[in-house]
């Protein structure tokens, strides 16, 4: 039972913590990256549909993305989804059948900008993460009639480690960001 309990408190910890690094790919850095566009929401026949799913995306040079839609009826709607998204100020064309994006580039001050950002979304993971391992602890608790004080004693241990390593992790993917977005 106690077993149950810390794996599935370390797969959903770690599944948290993909979810930061996904989160951080989106904050742009001085390169076009695919990985900025995935989540941007298209207005596709009524229904917001993530960019991915509707395009390819390629680089096209350092700071240019190539955007080739599947439904080329889309295109305008693409195009208007990826005006209108905050903190990219990507400048848009298309010629018809693609769209390119070109980034300009990152001010200090903006850079310094994305860093906040980045560490705000940092910290909501280290929320997420403490707020599993609470829901673990109680879990644990619970359990103390049927295993005995020693047993969850040691269980709680274990579940600080594991909650300590996932914390350090988003916290060097931390690192890697700032230290990528910092770099001119």
């Amino acid at each position: 039972m106690i077993a149950d309990v810390l794996s599935d408190t370390t797969s959903r910890m770690s599944r948290a913590l993909e979810a930061a690094k996904d989160d951080f790919a989106t904050v742009r850095t001085g390169r076009a990256n695919p990985q900025l566009f995935q989540k941007i929401l298209v207005n596709y026949y009524g229904t917001p549909t993530p960019l991915g799913q509707l395009a390819s995306l390629h680089n096209q040079e350092a700071r240019t993305l190539l955007i080739t839609p599947y439904d080329k009826g889309a295109l305008r709607d693409m195009e208007q989804a990826i005006r209108d998204t905050p903190n990219l100020g990507a400048n848009v064309g298309n010629d018809g059948t693609v769209i390119r994006a070109t980034l300009p580039e990152l001010t200090a001050d903006r850079r310094k900008e994305f860093v906040k950002i980045v560490k705000a979304k940092a910290e909501d993971a280290k929320v997420s993460v403490r707020n599993i391992r609470r829901k673990a602890k109680d879990e644990l608790d619970a359990l103390k009639s049927e295993v005995g004080d020693d047993e969850v004693a040691r269980a709680e241990k274990e579940l600080e480690q594991i909650t300590k390593s996932h914390v350090d992790g988003i916290d060097d993917a931390l690192k890697r960001k700032e230290s990528e977005l910092l770099e001119i």
